[in-house]
């Protein structure tokens, strides 16, 4: 009986390991298990495009090879129409009820977000944004068609922008909200977690899928490089897809932490968002206490 205890005790004491090694082998109905942390993470939102639009479209050869070099999410769903929602789920959570593209009183703006939670756990945040004529700008648009609109609706941190002191809880300071100019020259820089939106034309809104992927190649290869021996990642993501009642987005995970192949199980903005908190050891917020962080084949064994 003694020696049954034993076995019983070493058994529960791999049974996790056990657990996990399966999903990665057998896929995402398998039970979910911690995502790996990371020390880095980039996020890049694209716009109004469907998963079939893009994967396999010889117009986005750079994105398509991050496909293959990461995890392809086959099963990514925004969570509503229109685009600024879809922001602030991915963002904070929630999407506070908000269903159009327009500006909203930042009173309304209140509850922990991403970067709030960063803040407060001694990491950091920031949000780049193509376009953005200024740090801390809090207009709602800059720029024109010909050289890519910077679109306030697009940038959910700055709605939580305050010049406060001291600063009031779960706001943020407005040098968190930099044009994409002030992207580190030293990567070694970058905080904790970073946010990049691209301007209306190079985030496939108002430009085309060819310009959006030459921006995104020119833009990423350097972090991508560095983030393979940093234990970093970069999530490729769109806010929507362009209408459809579906609403199935291409969502890529590219590191050194990803098994690279293709992910079937249904996640959304609140998943990914849910599975960034896990990888930074960071509190839940609103819908991410609902749902669990990506299938856990989308992970290297860890």
């Amino acid at each position: 009986m003694q020696c049954m205890n034993r076995r019983q005790t070493l058994l529960l004491s791999i049974l996790p390991a056990l657990l996990c090694s399966a999903c990665n082998t057998f896929g995402p109905t398998a039970p979910p298990c911690p995502p790996p942390p990371a020390d880095h993470i980039v996020i890049v939102v694209e716009e109004n495009h469907a998963n079939a639009q893009i994967i396999g479209n010889p117009d986005a050869p750079f994105i398509n090879q991050l496909a293959q070099r990461g995890v392809l999410f086959t099963q990514s769903f925004a969570v509503t129409h229109p685009s600024q929602p879809n922001y602030f789920a991915l963002f904070a959570g929630d999407t506070f009820g908000i269903t159009d593209n327009s500006a909203h009183p930042h009173d309304l703006f209140t509850t922990p977000n991403l970067a709030s939670k960063l803040l407060s756990a001694g990491r950091t945040f920031i949000g780049y944004a193509d376009g953005l004529p200024a740090p801390g700008y809090d207009g709602e648009s800059s720029g024109d068609a010909t050289t890519g609109t910077y679109a306030r609706k697009h940038i959910p941190w700055v709605n939580w922008q305050d010049s406060t002191t001291p600063l009031p809880p779960n706001k943020l300071p407005p040098d968190v909200n930099q044009p994409f100019t002030s992207w580190p020259a030293n990567l070694d820089d970058l905080p904790t977690v970073a946010f990049i939106v691209p301007n209306q034309k190079h985030d496939m809104h108002d430009g085309t899928v060819a310009e959006a992927d030459a921006w995104l190649e020119s833009a990423l290869t350097g972090y991508l490089d560095w983030a393979a021996t940093h234990n970093s990642l970069l999530i490729l993501t769109w806010d929507e897809d362009d209408g459809l009642a579906l609403n199935n987005i291409p969502t890529i995970f590219v590191g050194p932490m990803v098994q690279p192949g293709r992910v079937s199980g249904v996640i959304t903005h609140y998943t990914v968002l849910r599975t960034i908190e896990e990888m930074l050891n960071l509190p839940h917020t609103a819908n991410t206490d609902q749902v669990t962080p990506v299938p856990c084949n989308a992970w290297l064994p860890h």
